[in-house]
């Protein structure tokens, strides 16, 4: 299955290291790392594939040239990506701007979401999930019958 899937909670050391959970590395298919930037929908990191960033950049690339939507897109995504490498160990170092931004300490959560997967402060994902399963649960009907 080529989808992250599940969470993960990681020990990040002292020298920002954390293991990328060895189940998303195999849907990255032997990549030699990650793609990872600031989530613009929630105050955690999104990483992805180098390829899914490629998809990403070509729909941003496909906005008007001089809109403020476009200009917003590639600021907060492209700009504020890095291109993070796996070591020996499959571990990656968070830049003190990624570590800052998601709140991240000693702990991550590592949370699945089909292409992309976001890396999260383990408290602040608690509290997003009871609000997420609320919303799941009152939405439920939206997945019935879509034709899939």
């Amino acid at each position: 299955m080529n989808i992250f899937l599940s969470k993960y909670l990681n020990n990040i050391d002292k020298k920002a290291r954390v293991s990328v959970p060895s189940n998303y590395r195999l849907v990255l298919g032997g990549q030699p790392g990650i793609i990872v930037y600031p989530s613009i929908k929630h105050k955690c990191l999104e990483a992805c594939s180098v390829s899914r960033l490629e998809e990403l950049s070509k729909i941003i690339e496909a906005l008007d040239p001089y809109s403020e939507e476009r200009d917003a897109f590639e600021t907060t995504i492209l700009a504020e990506s890095v291109h993070l490498t796996f070591d020996s160990e499959g571990r990656i170092i968070l830049p003190k701007s990624l570590l800052d931004y998601a709140a991240l300490d000693d702990k991550a959560y590592f949370v699945g979401k089909g292409v992309v997967f976001e890396i999260w402060n383990p408290e602040n994902f608690e509290n997003y999930l009871t609000k997420a399963a609320a919303t799941a649960k009152a939405n439920r009907h939206l997945l019935k019958n879509i034709g899939v």
